[in-house]
């Protein structure tokens, strides 16, 4: 990730001005600015997704734009913790925890909680292009919470993603983002995400923050895993029988923020807040058409 202040040097109408860096602090400050789009990644990937797709790399492709020799190795622990729904839908949150674990060899490969493994198999200065596999948590809800019940549960299952990321320029470092991620089982069938994000002005030395919208676009075969209702399933329950369509799922707001503690230690806070579309929002599993996410983490780099 890049140093928020290096990346806002000379963006037109800046409303700070940002002196020179020492460069052992321009290396913590992009390494902040990592951390800051980590976040607490409580797992590869989650139905409900905690977080806009964006959030879960974002920033990443600015370290090696504005910090081409940074070290090959980073690696990064922590621990984190996440409200966010029960199920996508739902009206009541739940709290999760779990750990921080981020491994990354130059722009080339990574593991981690919040990404899977990966590979960027395009590289250059303003672009990626990439694979990763993880998997998703799939849906599973408490026997004390009825709105489900008769619907059944979503096995955990692996995913794939296909990624491609953009900057902009050096100037104006807006990154544009686009995914797809097929589920191999589970909620089944295929989601695609377009957001972008750039490094917010006001930004200091020891505070960054990242922010950005993304919409996403789901096939009607998930749609119909995660908000449909079958005869079956409406027998078993008290629901009526729900098809659905393919479409726009879901557009959202995502923030990223990260202060520096100390040379080795930061706090990061994620927040986001999602509206369910199309059928999705129609769904009479459907509690809440608006979903929120709060996160924290404390995580250590070396």
């Amino acid at each position: 990730m890049v140093c928020i202040a290096a990346t806002l040097q000379g963006w037109p109408g800046r409303p700070h001005q940002f002196t020179e860096i020492d460069s052992t602090l321009r290396r913590f400050i992009c390494l902040a600015l990592l951390l800051g789009a980590l976040g607490p990644r409580l797992a590869w990937s989650q139905t409900p997704s905690p977080l806009q797709e964006w959030q879960y790399s974002g920033g990443i492709i600015l370290q090696r734009l504005f910090q081409p020799n940074a070290p090959d190795w980073f690696a990064v622990t922590g621990l984190a913790t996440a409200a966010q729904p029960v199920y996508e839908g739902a009206s009541a949150y739940r709290v999760r925890f779990g750990p921080v674990i981020n491994i990354r060899y130059k722009d080339i490969a990574y593991a981690s909680t919040g990404e899977g493994v990966g590979y960027n198999f395009l590289r250059g200065r303003y672009y990626r292009v990439g694979v990763s596999v993880g998997y998703d948590t799939g849906r599973r809800v408490p026997d004390d919470y009825p709105n489900l019940h008769g619907i059944g549960d979503l096995s955990v299952a692996p995913v794939v993603k296909l990624y491609g990321t953009y900057v902009l320029s050096k100037d104006f470092p807006m990154v544009i983002r686009i995914d797809a991620r097929h589920y191999i089982g589970g909620a089944a069938g295929d989601v695609g995400d377009f957001g972008f994000y750039l490094p917010l002005p006001g930004s200091s030395k020891g505070f960054f923050m990242f922010a950005g919208p993304s919409i996403t676009w789901a096939t009607h075969r998930y749609v119909q895993k995660v908000f449909g209702v079958t005869a079956v399933q409406s027998l078993a329950s008290d629901k009526p029988i729900f098809d659905v369509h393919g479409g726009t799922n879901a557009a959202g707001i995502g923030l990223s923020a990260t202060k520096v503690l100390s040379q080795h230690w930061l706090l990061n806070l994620d927040t986001s807040t999602s509206w369910l579309q199309g059928s999705a929002a129609n769904s009479p599993i459907t509690e809440a058409k608006v979903r929120h996410t709060l996160a924290m983490s404390i995580n250590y780099h070396w």
